[in-house]
């Protein structure tokens, strides 16, 4: 399991372990936090191409799907 704070997400970067459409490689670029200060949003995007995605930040910690920095 990576180890991951909330704080730290945006501009963090990320590998993929199951590589589709070529896309591997990707980077946080947007993370909105509610009064909180829970995520309520998380966006990736891949290097390959810019494609944007939503996710859930919880799965970044699953290491069977994402590894920590570009590998």
């Amino acid at each position: 399991m990576n180890r991951l704070s909330p704080k730290a997400l945006l501009h963090s970067k990320w590998t993929k372990t199951r590589v589709t459409n070529k896309e591997k490689h990707f980077v946080v670029v947007v993370v909105k936090f509610d009064e909180e200060q829970r995520v309520i949003e998380c966006v990736i995007e891949a290097v390959i191409n810019q494609n944007q995605y939503s996710i859930d930040w919880h799965e970044l910690k699953n290491s069977d799907i994402w590894k920590i920095g570009w590998i």
